[in-house]
């Protein structure tokens, strides 16, 4: 990892953004790519590393998103880009399901390893996050022979046809694009700061919802994101997650953690789910799994991966041996380095600063989240009403810092650092949010 104290390469803005060689791809995007593919910081990236990206112009930017946290170990990781670049030219495809090879049977060791709970377990790969609940919900259905999927309010999924339906909020991933899929019910979740109730209680809304609502003989799964991501990073309150789990296990139903944003050390644990005192049935992975790399895994107690019968999963892509080779590098990293040290060292630096921030603007009501995977909630603190965080995301990024949005009610600013970013980056980074949040109540 990055050597927290060595001297690091710092942003540098030396054109007006998006820099003359930018704005002529947008235009050539434009052209080639459809509407529906936005970008939030209007700059093509020609290079990184580390924790800094460096656009077609030049320019130099501190990144807080990590291509919406998949890049957790750094862009361009020395021991991923070795790893990528000797299995390219040992093996590039080979369909497992027909002729298996050994980095996706390591990987799926590393997952039996690292994910929560004391009990076998058996993995398989795919390609997305998307694919990975796809298939956590088929293989629960396969196993309990029951229909009915439960999620819980502010959950993000993915964007296939199922997932898009679990997702709380329809607009923008699904507006226009039904029907959508059936026996999808969505429960009331755990917020604290708005909902105000602590752990065993949320629990409880949670089940009388299911039990009244859905019908336990029908309920299948219930898929929930230990720390939820594009709902705006809500943590659950103490309790609710082991009771929710305990719940489960009495009804027969399978709980199944989505860790794609959360998991692969982004939270200061391995997986987000152990920070809580859940052990899941399922877990989820994806985006900082291969360290930029495309791959996605389904981890599940063996009893219940083991109900798939011969070839009702699997695909052609998933657990790609390149992708493998480098979750592989990430793994081995992740106990030869310590990556949830980093993380927790991130969250010792970052967290205070954000504190000082919503000390000096008060529409910061509130600062949440755990590692490198931390958030400021937008509240106009006169009305109530949420404060729109896209301009300041814009500002950001005009000054060197790419800032992802999130949220519900699209007022929440997330942070996603890579775990190689430097205490100096988080610090001028900081210091650019608090000067695009005074710019833009100025305005």
């Amino acid at each position: 990892m990055t050597d927290t104290v060595a001297t690091a390469p710092s942003r540098s803005i030396v054109t007006e953004i998006p820099g003359p060689n930018s704005r002529a791809l947008l235009e050539r995007k434009a052209a080639a790519v459809p509407q529906g593919i936005p970008h939030q910081l209007p700059v093509f990236i020609a290079e990184a590393h580390d924790a800094i990206i460096t656009d077609v112009d030049g320019n130099r930017f501190i990144d807080l998103g990590c291509g919406i946290g998949v890049t957790t170990i750094g862009h361009t990781n020395d021991a991923v880009v070795a790893a990528v670049r000797e299995q390219v030219g040992k093996l590039t495809h080979s369909l497992f399901g027909t002729t298996p090879y050994e980095p996706y049977v390591r990987v799926a060791e590393y997952l039996a390893k690292h994910t929560p709970g004391d009990f076998a377990k058996k993995t398989f790969f795919v390609n997305s996050g998307s694919e990975a609940v796809e298939n956590g919900v088929k293989i629960a259905r396969k196993f309990t022979g029951r229909r009915a999927v439960a999620v819980v309010e502010h959950g993000y999924h993915g964007r296939t046809n199922l997932t898009m339906t679990m997702n709380f909020k329809p607009a923008p991933y699904a507006t226009g694009m039904g029907p959508l899929a059936s026996d999808i019910f969505h429960a009331p979740g755990s917020y604290p700061l708005h909902d105000g109730l602590d752990g065993a209680e949320a629990a409880e809304r949670t089940q009388y919802y299911l039990e009244k609502h859905v019908g336990v003989s029908d309920l299948a799964c219930l898929v929930i994101e230990p720390i939820q991501g594009e709902g705006g990073f809500i943590v659950p309150a103490d309790g609710y997650l082991p009771a929710m789990q305990e719940w489960c296990t009495a009804n027969g139903v399978v709980m199944i953690a989505d860790e794609v944003q959360s998991g692969i050390s982004r939270t200061g644990a391995t997986f987000a789910s152990s920070l809580f005192g859940w052990e899941p049935d399922m877990v989820l992975s994806a985006k900082g799994i291969a360290g930029g790399m495309p791959l996605a895994g389904v981890t599940g107690r063996a009893e219940i991966m083991d109900s798939v019968h011969t070839g009702g999963i699997g695909g052609t892509f998933g657990g790609n041996p390149v992708s493998c080779a480098a979750a592989v590098a990430v793994f081995e990293q992740i106990e030869e380095h310590d990556l949830n040290a980093q993380a927790q060292r991130v969250e010792r630096v970052l967290r205070p600063l954000l504190d000082e921030l919503a000390e000096r603007h008060e529409e910061i009501i509130e600062v949440r989240g755990r590692g490198a995977m931390l958030a400021i909630e937008l509240v106009d603190p006169a009305t109530g009403a949420p404060v729109p965080a896209a301009p300041i995301s814009k500002a950001c990024g005009e000054d060197g810092v790419l800032v992802l949005t999130a949220g519900t009610d699209y007022n929440v600013l997330r942070f996603l650092p890579s775990l190689a970013i430097t205490d100096d980056q988080l610090r001028e980074a900081v210091d650019v949010i608090d000067r695009a949040i005074a710019s833009t109540k100025a305005a």
